[in-house]
């Protein structure tokens, strides 16, 4: 059975609707202008935060899932617009980079929550998601790693910034973004700054989706034998868990 609720003490009415799958339904008959980042803003938090009001409003409660194999995890499916103009996107060889194109399937991203305000970025198209190693370069694995895992902060400008967990300066601490440059191409993590419009991402989700919970308790037997992060001398990027590296130097013709 489906509830109404009618929200009246705003002059741009808005309708909730809530079934038995505790999905959200949100028309807002005042267009919001979805260039603004406050506007975007307010709609990344209506899907994230969204369940916990609905259940205020319709006075019921989520059931438990039981069985530890269901989706258990509350995430989103969006684009990832950079302020430099570009979304992300993963392309079908696991690289990654820039398009103008906002209706591309390249540039969906299932983002999965997996810790307090951490996520993974999983693309739709390919299952890939994206990590970053050591050297701050990114690439795609097939499978989750700790390396798979970013900080989500909010910046003053109301764009979200994604930092590595695992990796920093070590001098100064400061953290590796994830970042495009002007021309769309992926950044090295240690080169991006929080303050640049590299860094800068604006969610525009699309739907709220369940996800199982990402294992980390088989790595350690599917990683490659060959596979090992470049050293300090090397400019190419790591093929690390059976993931792709962004992108590779051309080989001088012999």
């Amino acid at each position: 059975m489906v509830h109404l609720v009618a929200l009246s003490c705003r002059s741009d009415p808005i309708v909730l609707l809530c079934n038995r799958e505790d999905l959200i339904y949100i028309w807002v008959f005042k267009p919001l202008d979805c260039s603004s980042p406050k506007s975007m803003w307010f709609l990344w938090n209506i899907f994230s935060k969204g369940t916990h009001m609905l259940q205020c409003l319709c006075g019921k409660s989520l059931k438990k899932n039981k069985n530890p194999s269901d989706p258990q995890l509350k995430g989103i499916v969006t684009r990832l617009y950079c302020r430099q103009g570009y979304y992300l996107q993963m392309n079908p060889d696991g690289s990654l980079d820039g398009t103008k194109d906002d209706s591309s399937n390249s540039s969906l991203f299932n983002l999965i929550p997996v810790g307090l305000r951490v996520v993974a970025i999983q693309s739709v198209k390919t299952g890939l998601y994206i990590a970053m190693n050591g050297e701050g370069h990114l690439y795609t694995s097939e499978l989750f790693t700790a390396e798979c895992k970013f900080k989500e902060s909010v910046f003053e400008n109301y764009y979200v910034i994604y930092s590595s967990m695992l990796y920093r300066q070590q001098e100064s601490g400061r953290a590796w973004f994830l970042g495009l440059n002007k021309e769309g191409q992926a950044m090295k993590g240690n080169r991006v700054k929080k303050t640049k419009p590299a860094a800068h991402f604006l969610p525009k989700p699309l739907e709220v989706a369940m996800y199982r919970e990402p294992s980390l308790h088989d790595i350690g037997e599917t990683v490659p034998k060959t596979s090992a992060p470049p050293s300090k001398s090397t400019s190419e990027p790591a093929v690390m868990n059976g993931g792709k590296p962004v992108s590779k130097p051309d080989k001088p013709a012999t």
